[in-house]
């Protein structure tokens, strides 16, 4: 397969919850802001993928991580790969990555990043940018409300191409020079 014909996504998985995540705040001089930090424990996964030269991706929020999950989220971005092209879909090593995962699809391929190397995976950006913009500094009712919340933070991140692009595009990853 010629590299012009390739499609690199980037995947991982996240956690986010009523467990969240605290942020700076803006105060007046002298003032000390408050935020809210709850103490309940639900939590629902993210199971999210990029394609960074199509500004495009890919999601699933689940109540937890296992291997059937994975196959779909490799399904999904095998739906909405174009079908002249292939998709490389590079991860890390968590133990439901595994690389039989693709075999069910001629237009999927898997990659495992080295182990203990996040700071490869543009996609770790992106949950922080959920976070900052979306997720810290507020409660949750339950899971269908950190549901639909983390919903809308991926669907807010995804709804400028430019962002994906500009977010998660990494020279080394330029199949064509």
């Amino acid at each position: 397969m010629s590299t012009d014909k390739v499609d690199v996504w980037f995947q991982d998985e996240a956690r986010f919850g009523q467990q969240n995540t605290t942020t700076h705040l803006w105060s007046l001089i002298g003032e000390r802001p408050r935020a809210v930090k709850q103490q309940q424990f639900e939590y629902a996964y993210l199971f999210g993928a990029v394609c960074p030269a199509r500004g495009i991706g890919e999601a699933l929020v689940v109540p937890w991580v296992n291997k059937d999950v994975m196959r779909q989220q490799v399904e999904l971005i095998s739906n909405v790969t174009e079908p002249d092209r292939h998709a490389i879909v590079i991860m890390d090593g968590a133990s439901w990555h595994n690389e039989d995962l693709s075999a069910d699809f001629d237009n999927v391929s898997l990659i495992k990043l080295p182990p203990y190397s996040p700071e490869l995976n543009p996609i770790e950006q992106v949950w922080s940018w959920m976070r900052q913009h979306h997720l810290a500094n507020r409660t949750f009712k339950g899971y269908e409300d950190i549901v639909n919340s983390v919903c809308d933070a991926w669907n807010s991140f995804l709804s400028s191409e430019q962002r994906v692009t500009d977010m998660c595009t990494r020279d080394w990853i330029n199949m064509t020079s």
